[in-house]
C-alpha cells in the first residue's frame, strides 16, 4: 500500500519550499494538484518530472477513485494551489477518503497564508478563529459576523479583492471599528501588510484599490463588545435579507 503525502507548497516565493517537500515531490509516483499550472512552475524550477493529475473543486469526485486506486500500490503527493493542502480547498475530501481506506497520510508542513498573516499582524496570536473565505453575499456574511460579535479571540479570514470593501464595511457595521491587519500578496513581489482600524482601512482602500489575494486578521471583541444588535441594526439586517430574497 502507498502513502498519501500532504505537501505544503509556496504561497508566493518559490524559495520557501522545503528540502523535504522537494524530495517527496520527486520520489512519489503521482502528484495530485489543485492547479496544475502553478504546480508545473514549481516543478520546472527544481527540475522535477513526476507526473501530475488535476484534483480541484469541480473534478474531485471524478478523480477520487483514480487517486485512491493509485494509492493501493504507489505513493501520491497532494498539493494545493498554494500553501498547505486541506485548508479551504478540496484536499480535505481526498485526505478523509484515504483515512477511511486505511491509507497512511503523512504531512509535509510548510508555508501557510493563514499562519503567516497572523504572525505578523500585531494582534494576539495565542488563540484565534479561522473563518476561511467569507460568504459572498452580504446577508450571509452579516449573519456569520453577528454570531461572532462577542468572540474574544482574533479572527482570520480570506477575501477576494473585488469583495474586500463590501466585506470591510460589513465588518465595521456588525463588529464595530476594530483593529485589522490586511495582508496582501504575502511573500510575493508586491507583498503589503496594512494595519489600522476598519474605518481607516475603508479610507485607505479609496485611494488604493485592492489587488491580489487578501488575508484579514481582525481583533477579537473587547470588554465593550456589543453582543446583541440594537433595533437599528436589526432593521438594517432584515432589510438586507429581504432584498436578497432571504437566501
Amino acid at each position: 500500500m502507498g502513502t498519501l503525502y500532504v505537501v505544503a507548497t509556496p504561497i508566493g516565493n518559490l524559495e520557501d519550499v522545503s528540502l523535504r517537500a522537494l524530495r517527496i515531490l520527486g520520489e512519489v509516483a503521482l502528484i495530485a494538484a489543485e492547479d496544475t499550472r502553478q504546480t508545473r512552475k514549481l516543478l520546472a524550477r527544481y527540475e522535477i518530472t513526476t507526473p501530475l493529475t488535476s484534483y480541484y473543486e469541480h473534478n474531485k469526485l471524478a478523480k477520487l477513485n483514480y487517486i485512491l486506486t493509485t494509492l493501493e500500490e504507489k505513493d501520491v503527493a497532494l498539493v494545493s494551489e498554494a500553501g498547505m493542502p486541506g485548508i479551504s480547498d478540496p484536499g480535505y475530501e481526498l485526505i478523509k477518503a484515504a483515512i477511511a481506506s486505511s491509507i497512511p497520510v503523512v504531512p509535509v508542513p510548510g508555508p501557510s497564508a493563514l499562519v503567516t498573516a497572523l504572525a505578523i499582524s500585531g494582534l494576539p496570536t495565542d488563540s484565534f478563529v479561522y473563518l476561511g473565505f467569507l460568504p459572498r453575499r452580504s446577508g450571509e456574511r452579516r449573519r456569520l459576523l453577528a454570531s461572532l460579535a462577542g468572540e474574544r479571540r482574533t479572527l482570520v479570514a480570506f477575501e477576494a479583492p473585488h469583495r474586500l470593501r463590501k466585506s470591510l464595511a460589513d465588518l465595521a457595521d456588525v463588529l464595530g471599528d476594530r483593529q485589522i491587519a490586511l495582508a496582501r500578496e504575502l511573500t510575493k513581489i508586491h507583498e503589503e501588510v496594512w494595519r489600522g482600524s476598519l474605518s481607516q482601512a475603508l479610507e485607505h482602500l479609496k485611494q488604493n484599490p485592492p489587488r491580489g489575494e487578501f488575508t484579514l486578521v481582525i481583533a477579537g471583541a473587547g470588554d465593550e463588545a456589543q453582543v446583541a444588535w440594537d433595533e437599528e441594526q436589526v432593521r438594517a439586517a432584515l432589510a438586507e435579507l429581504l432584498s436578497e430574497g432571504l437566501d
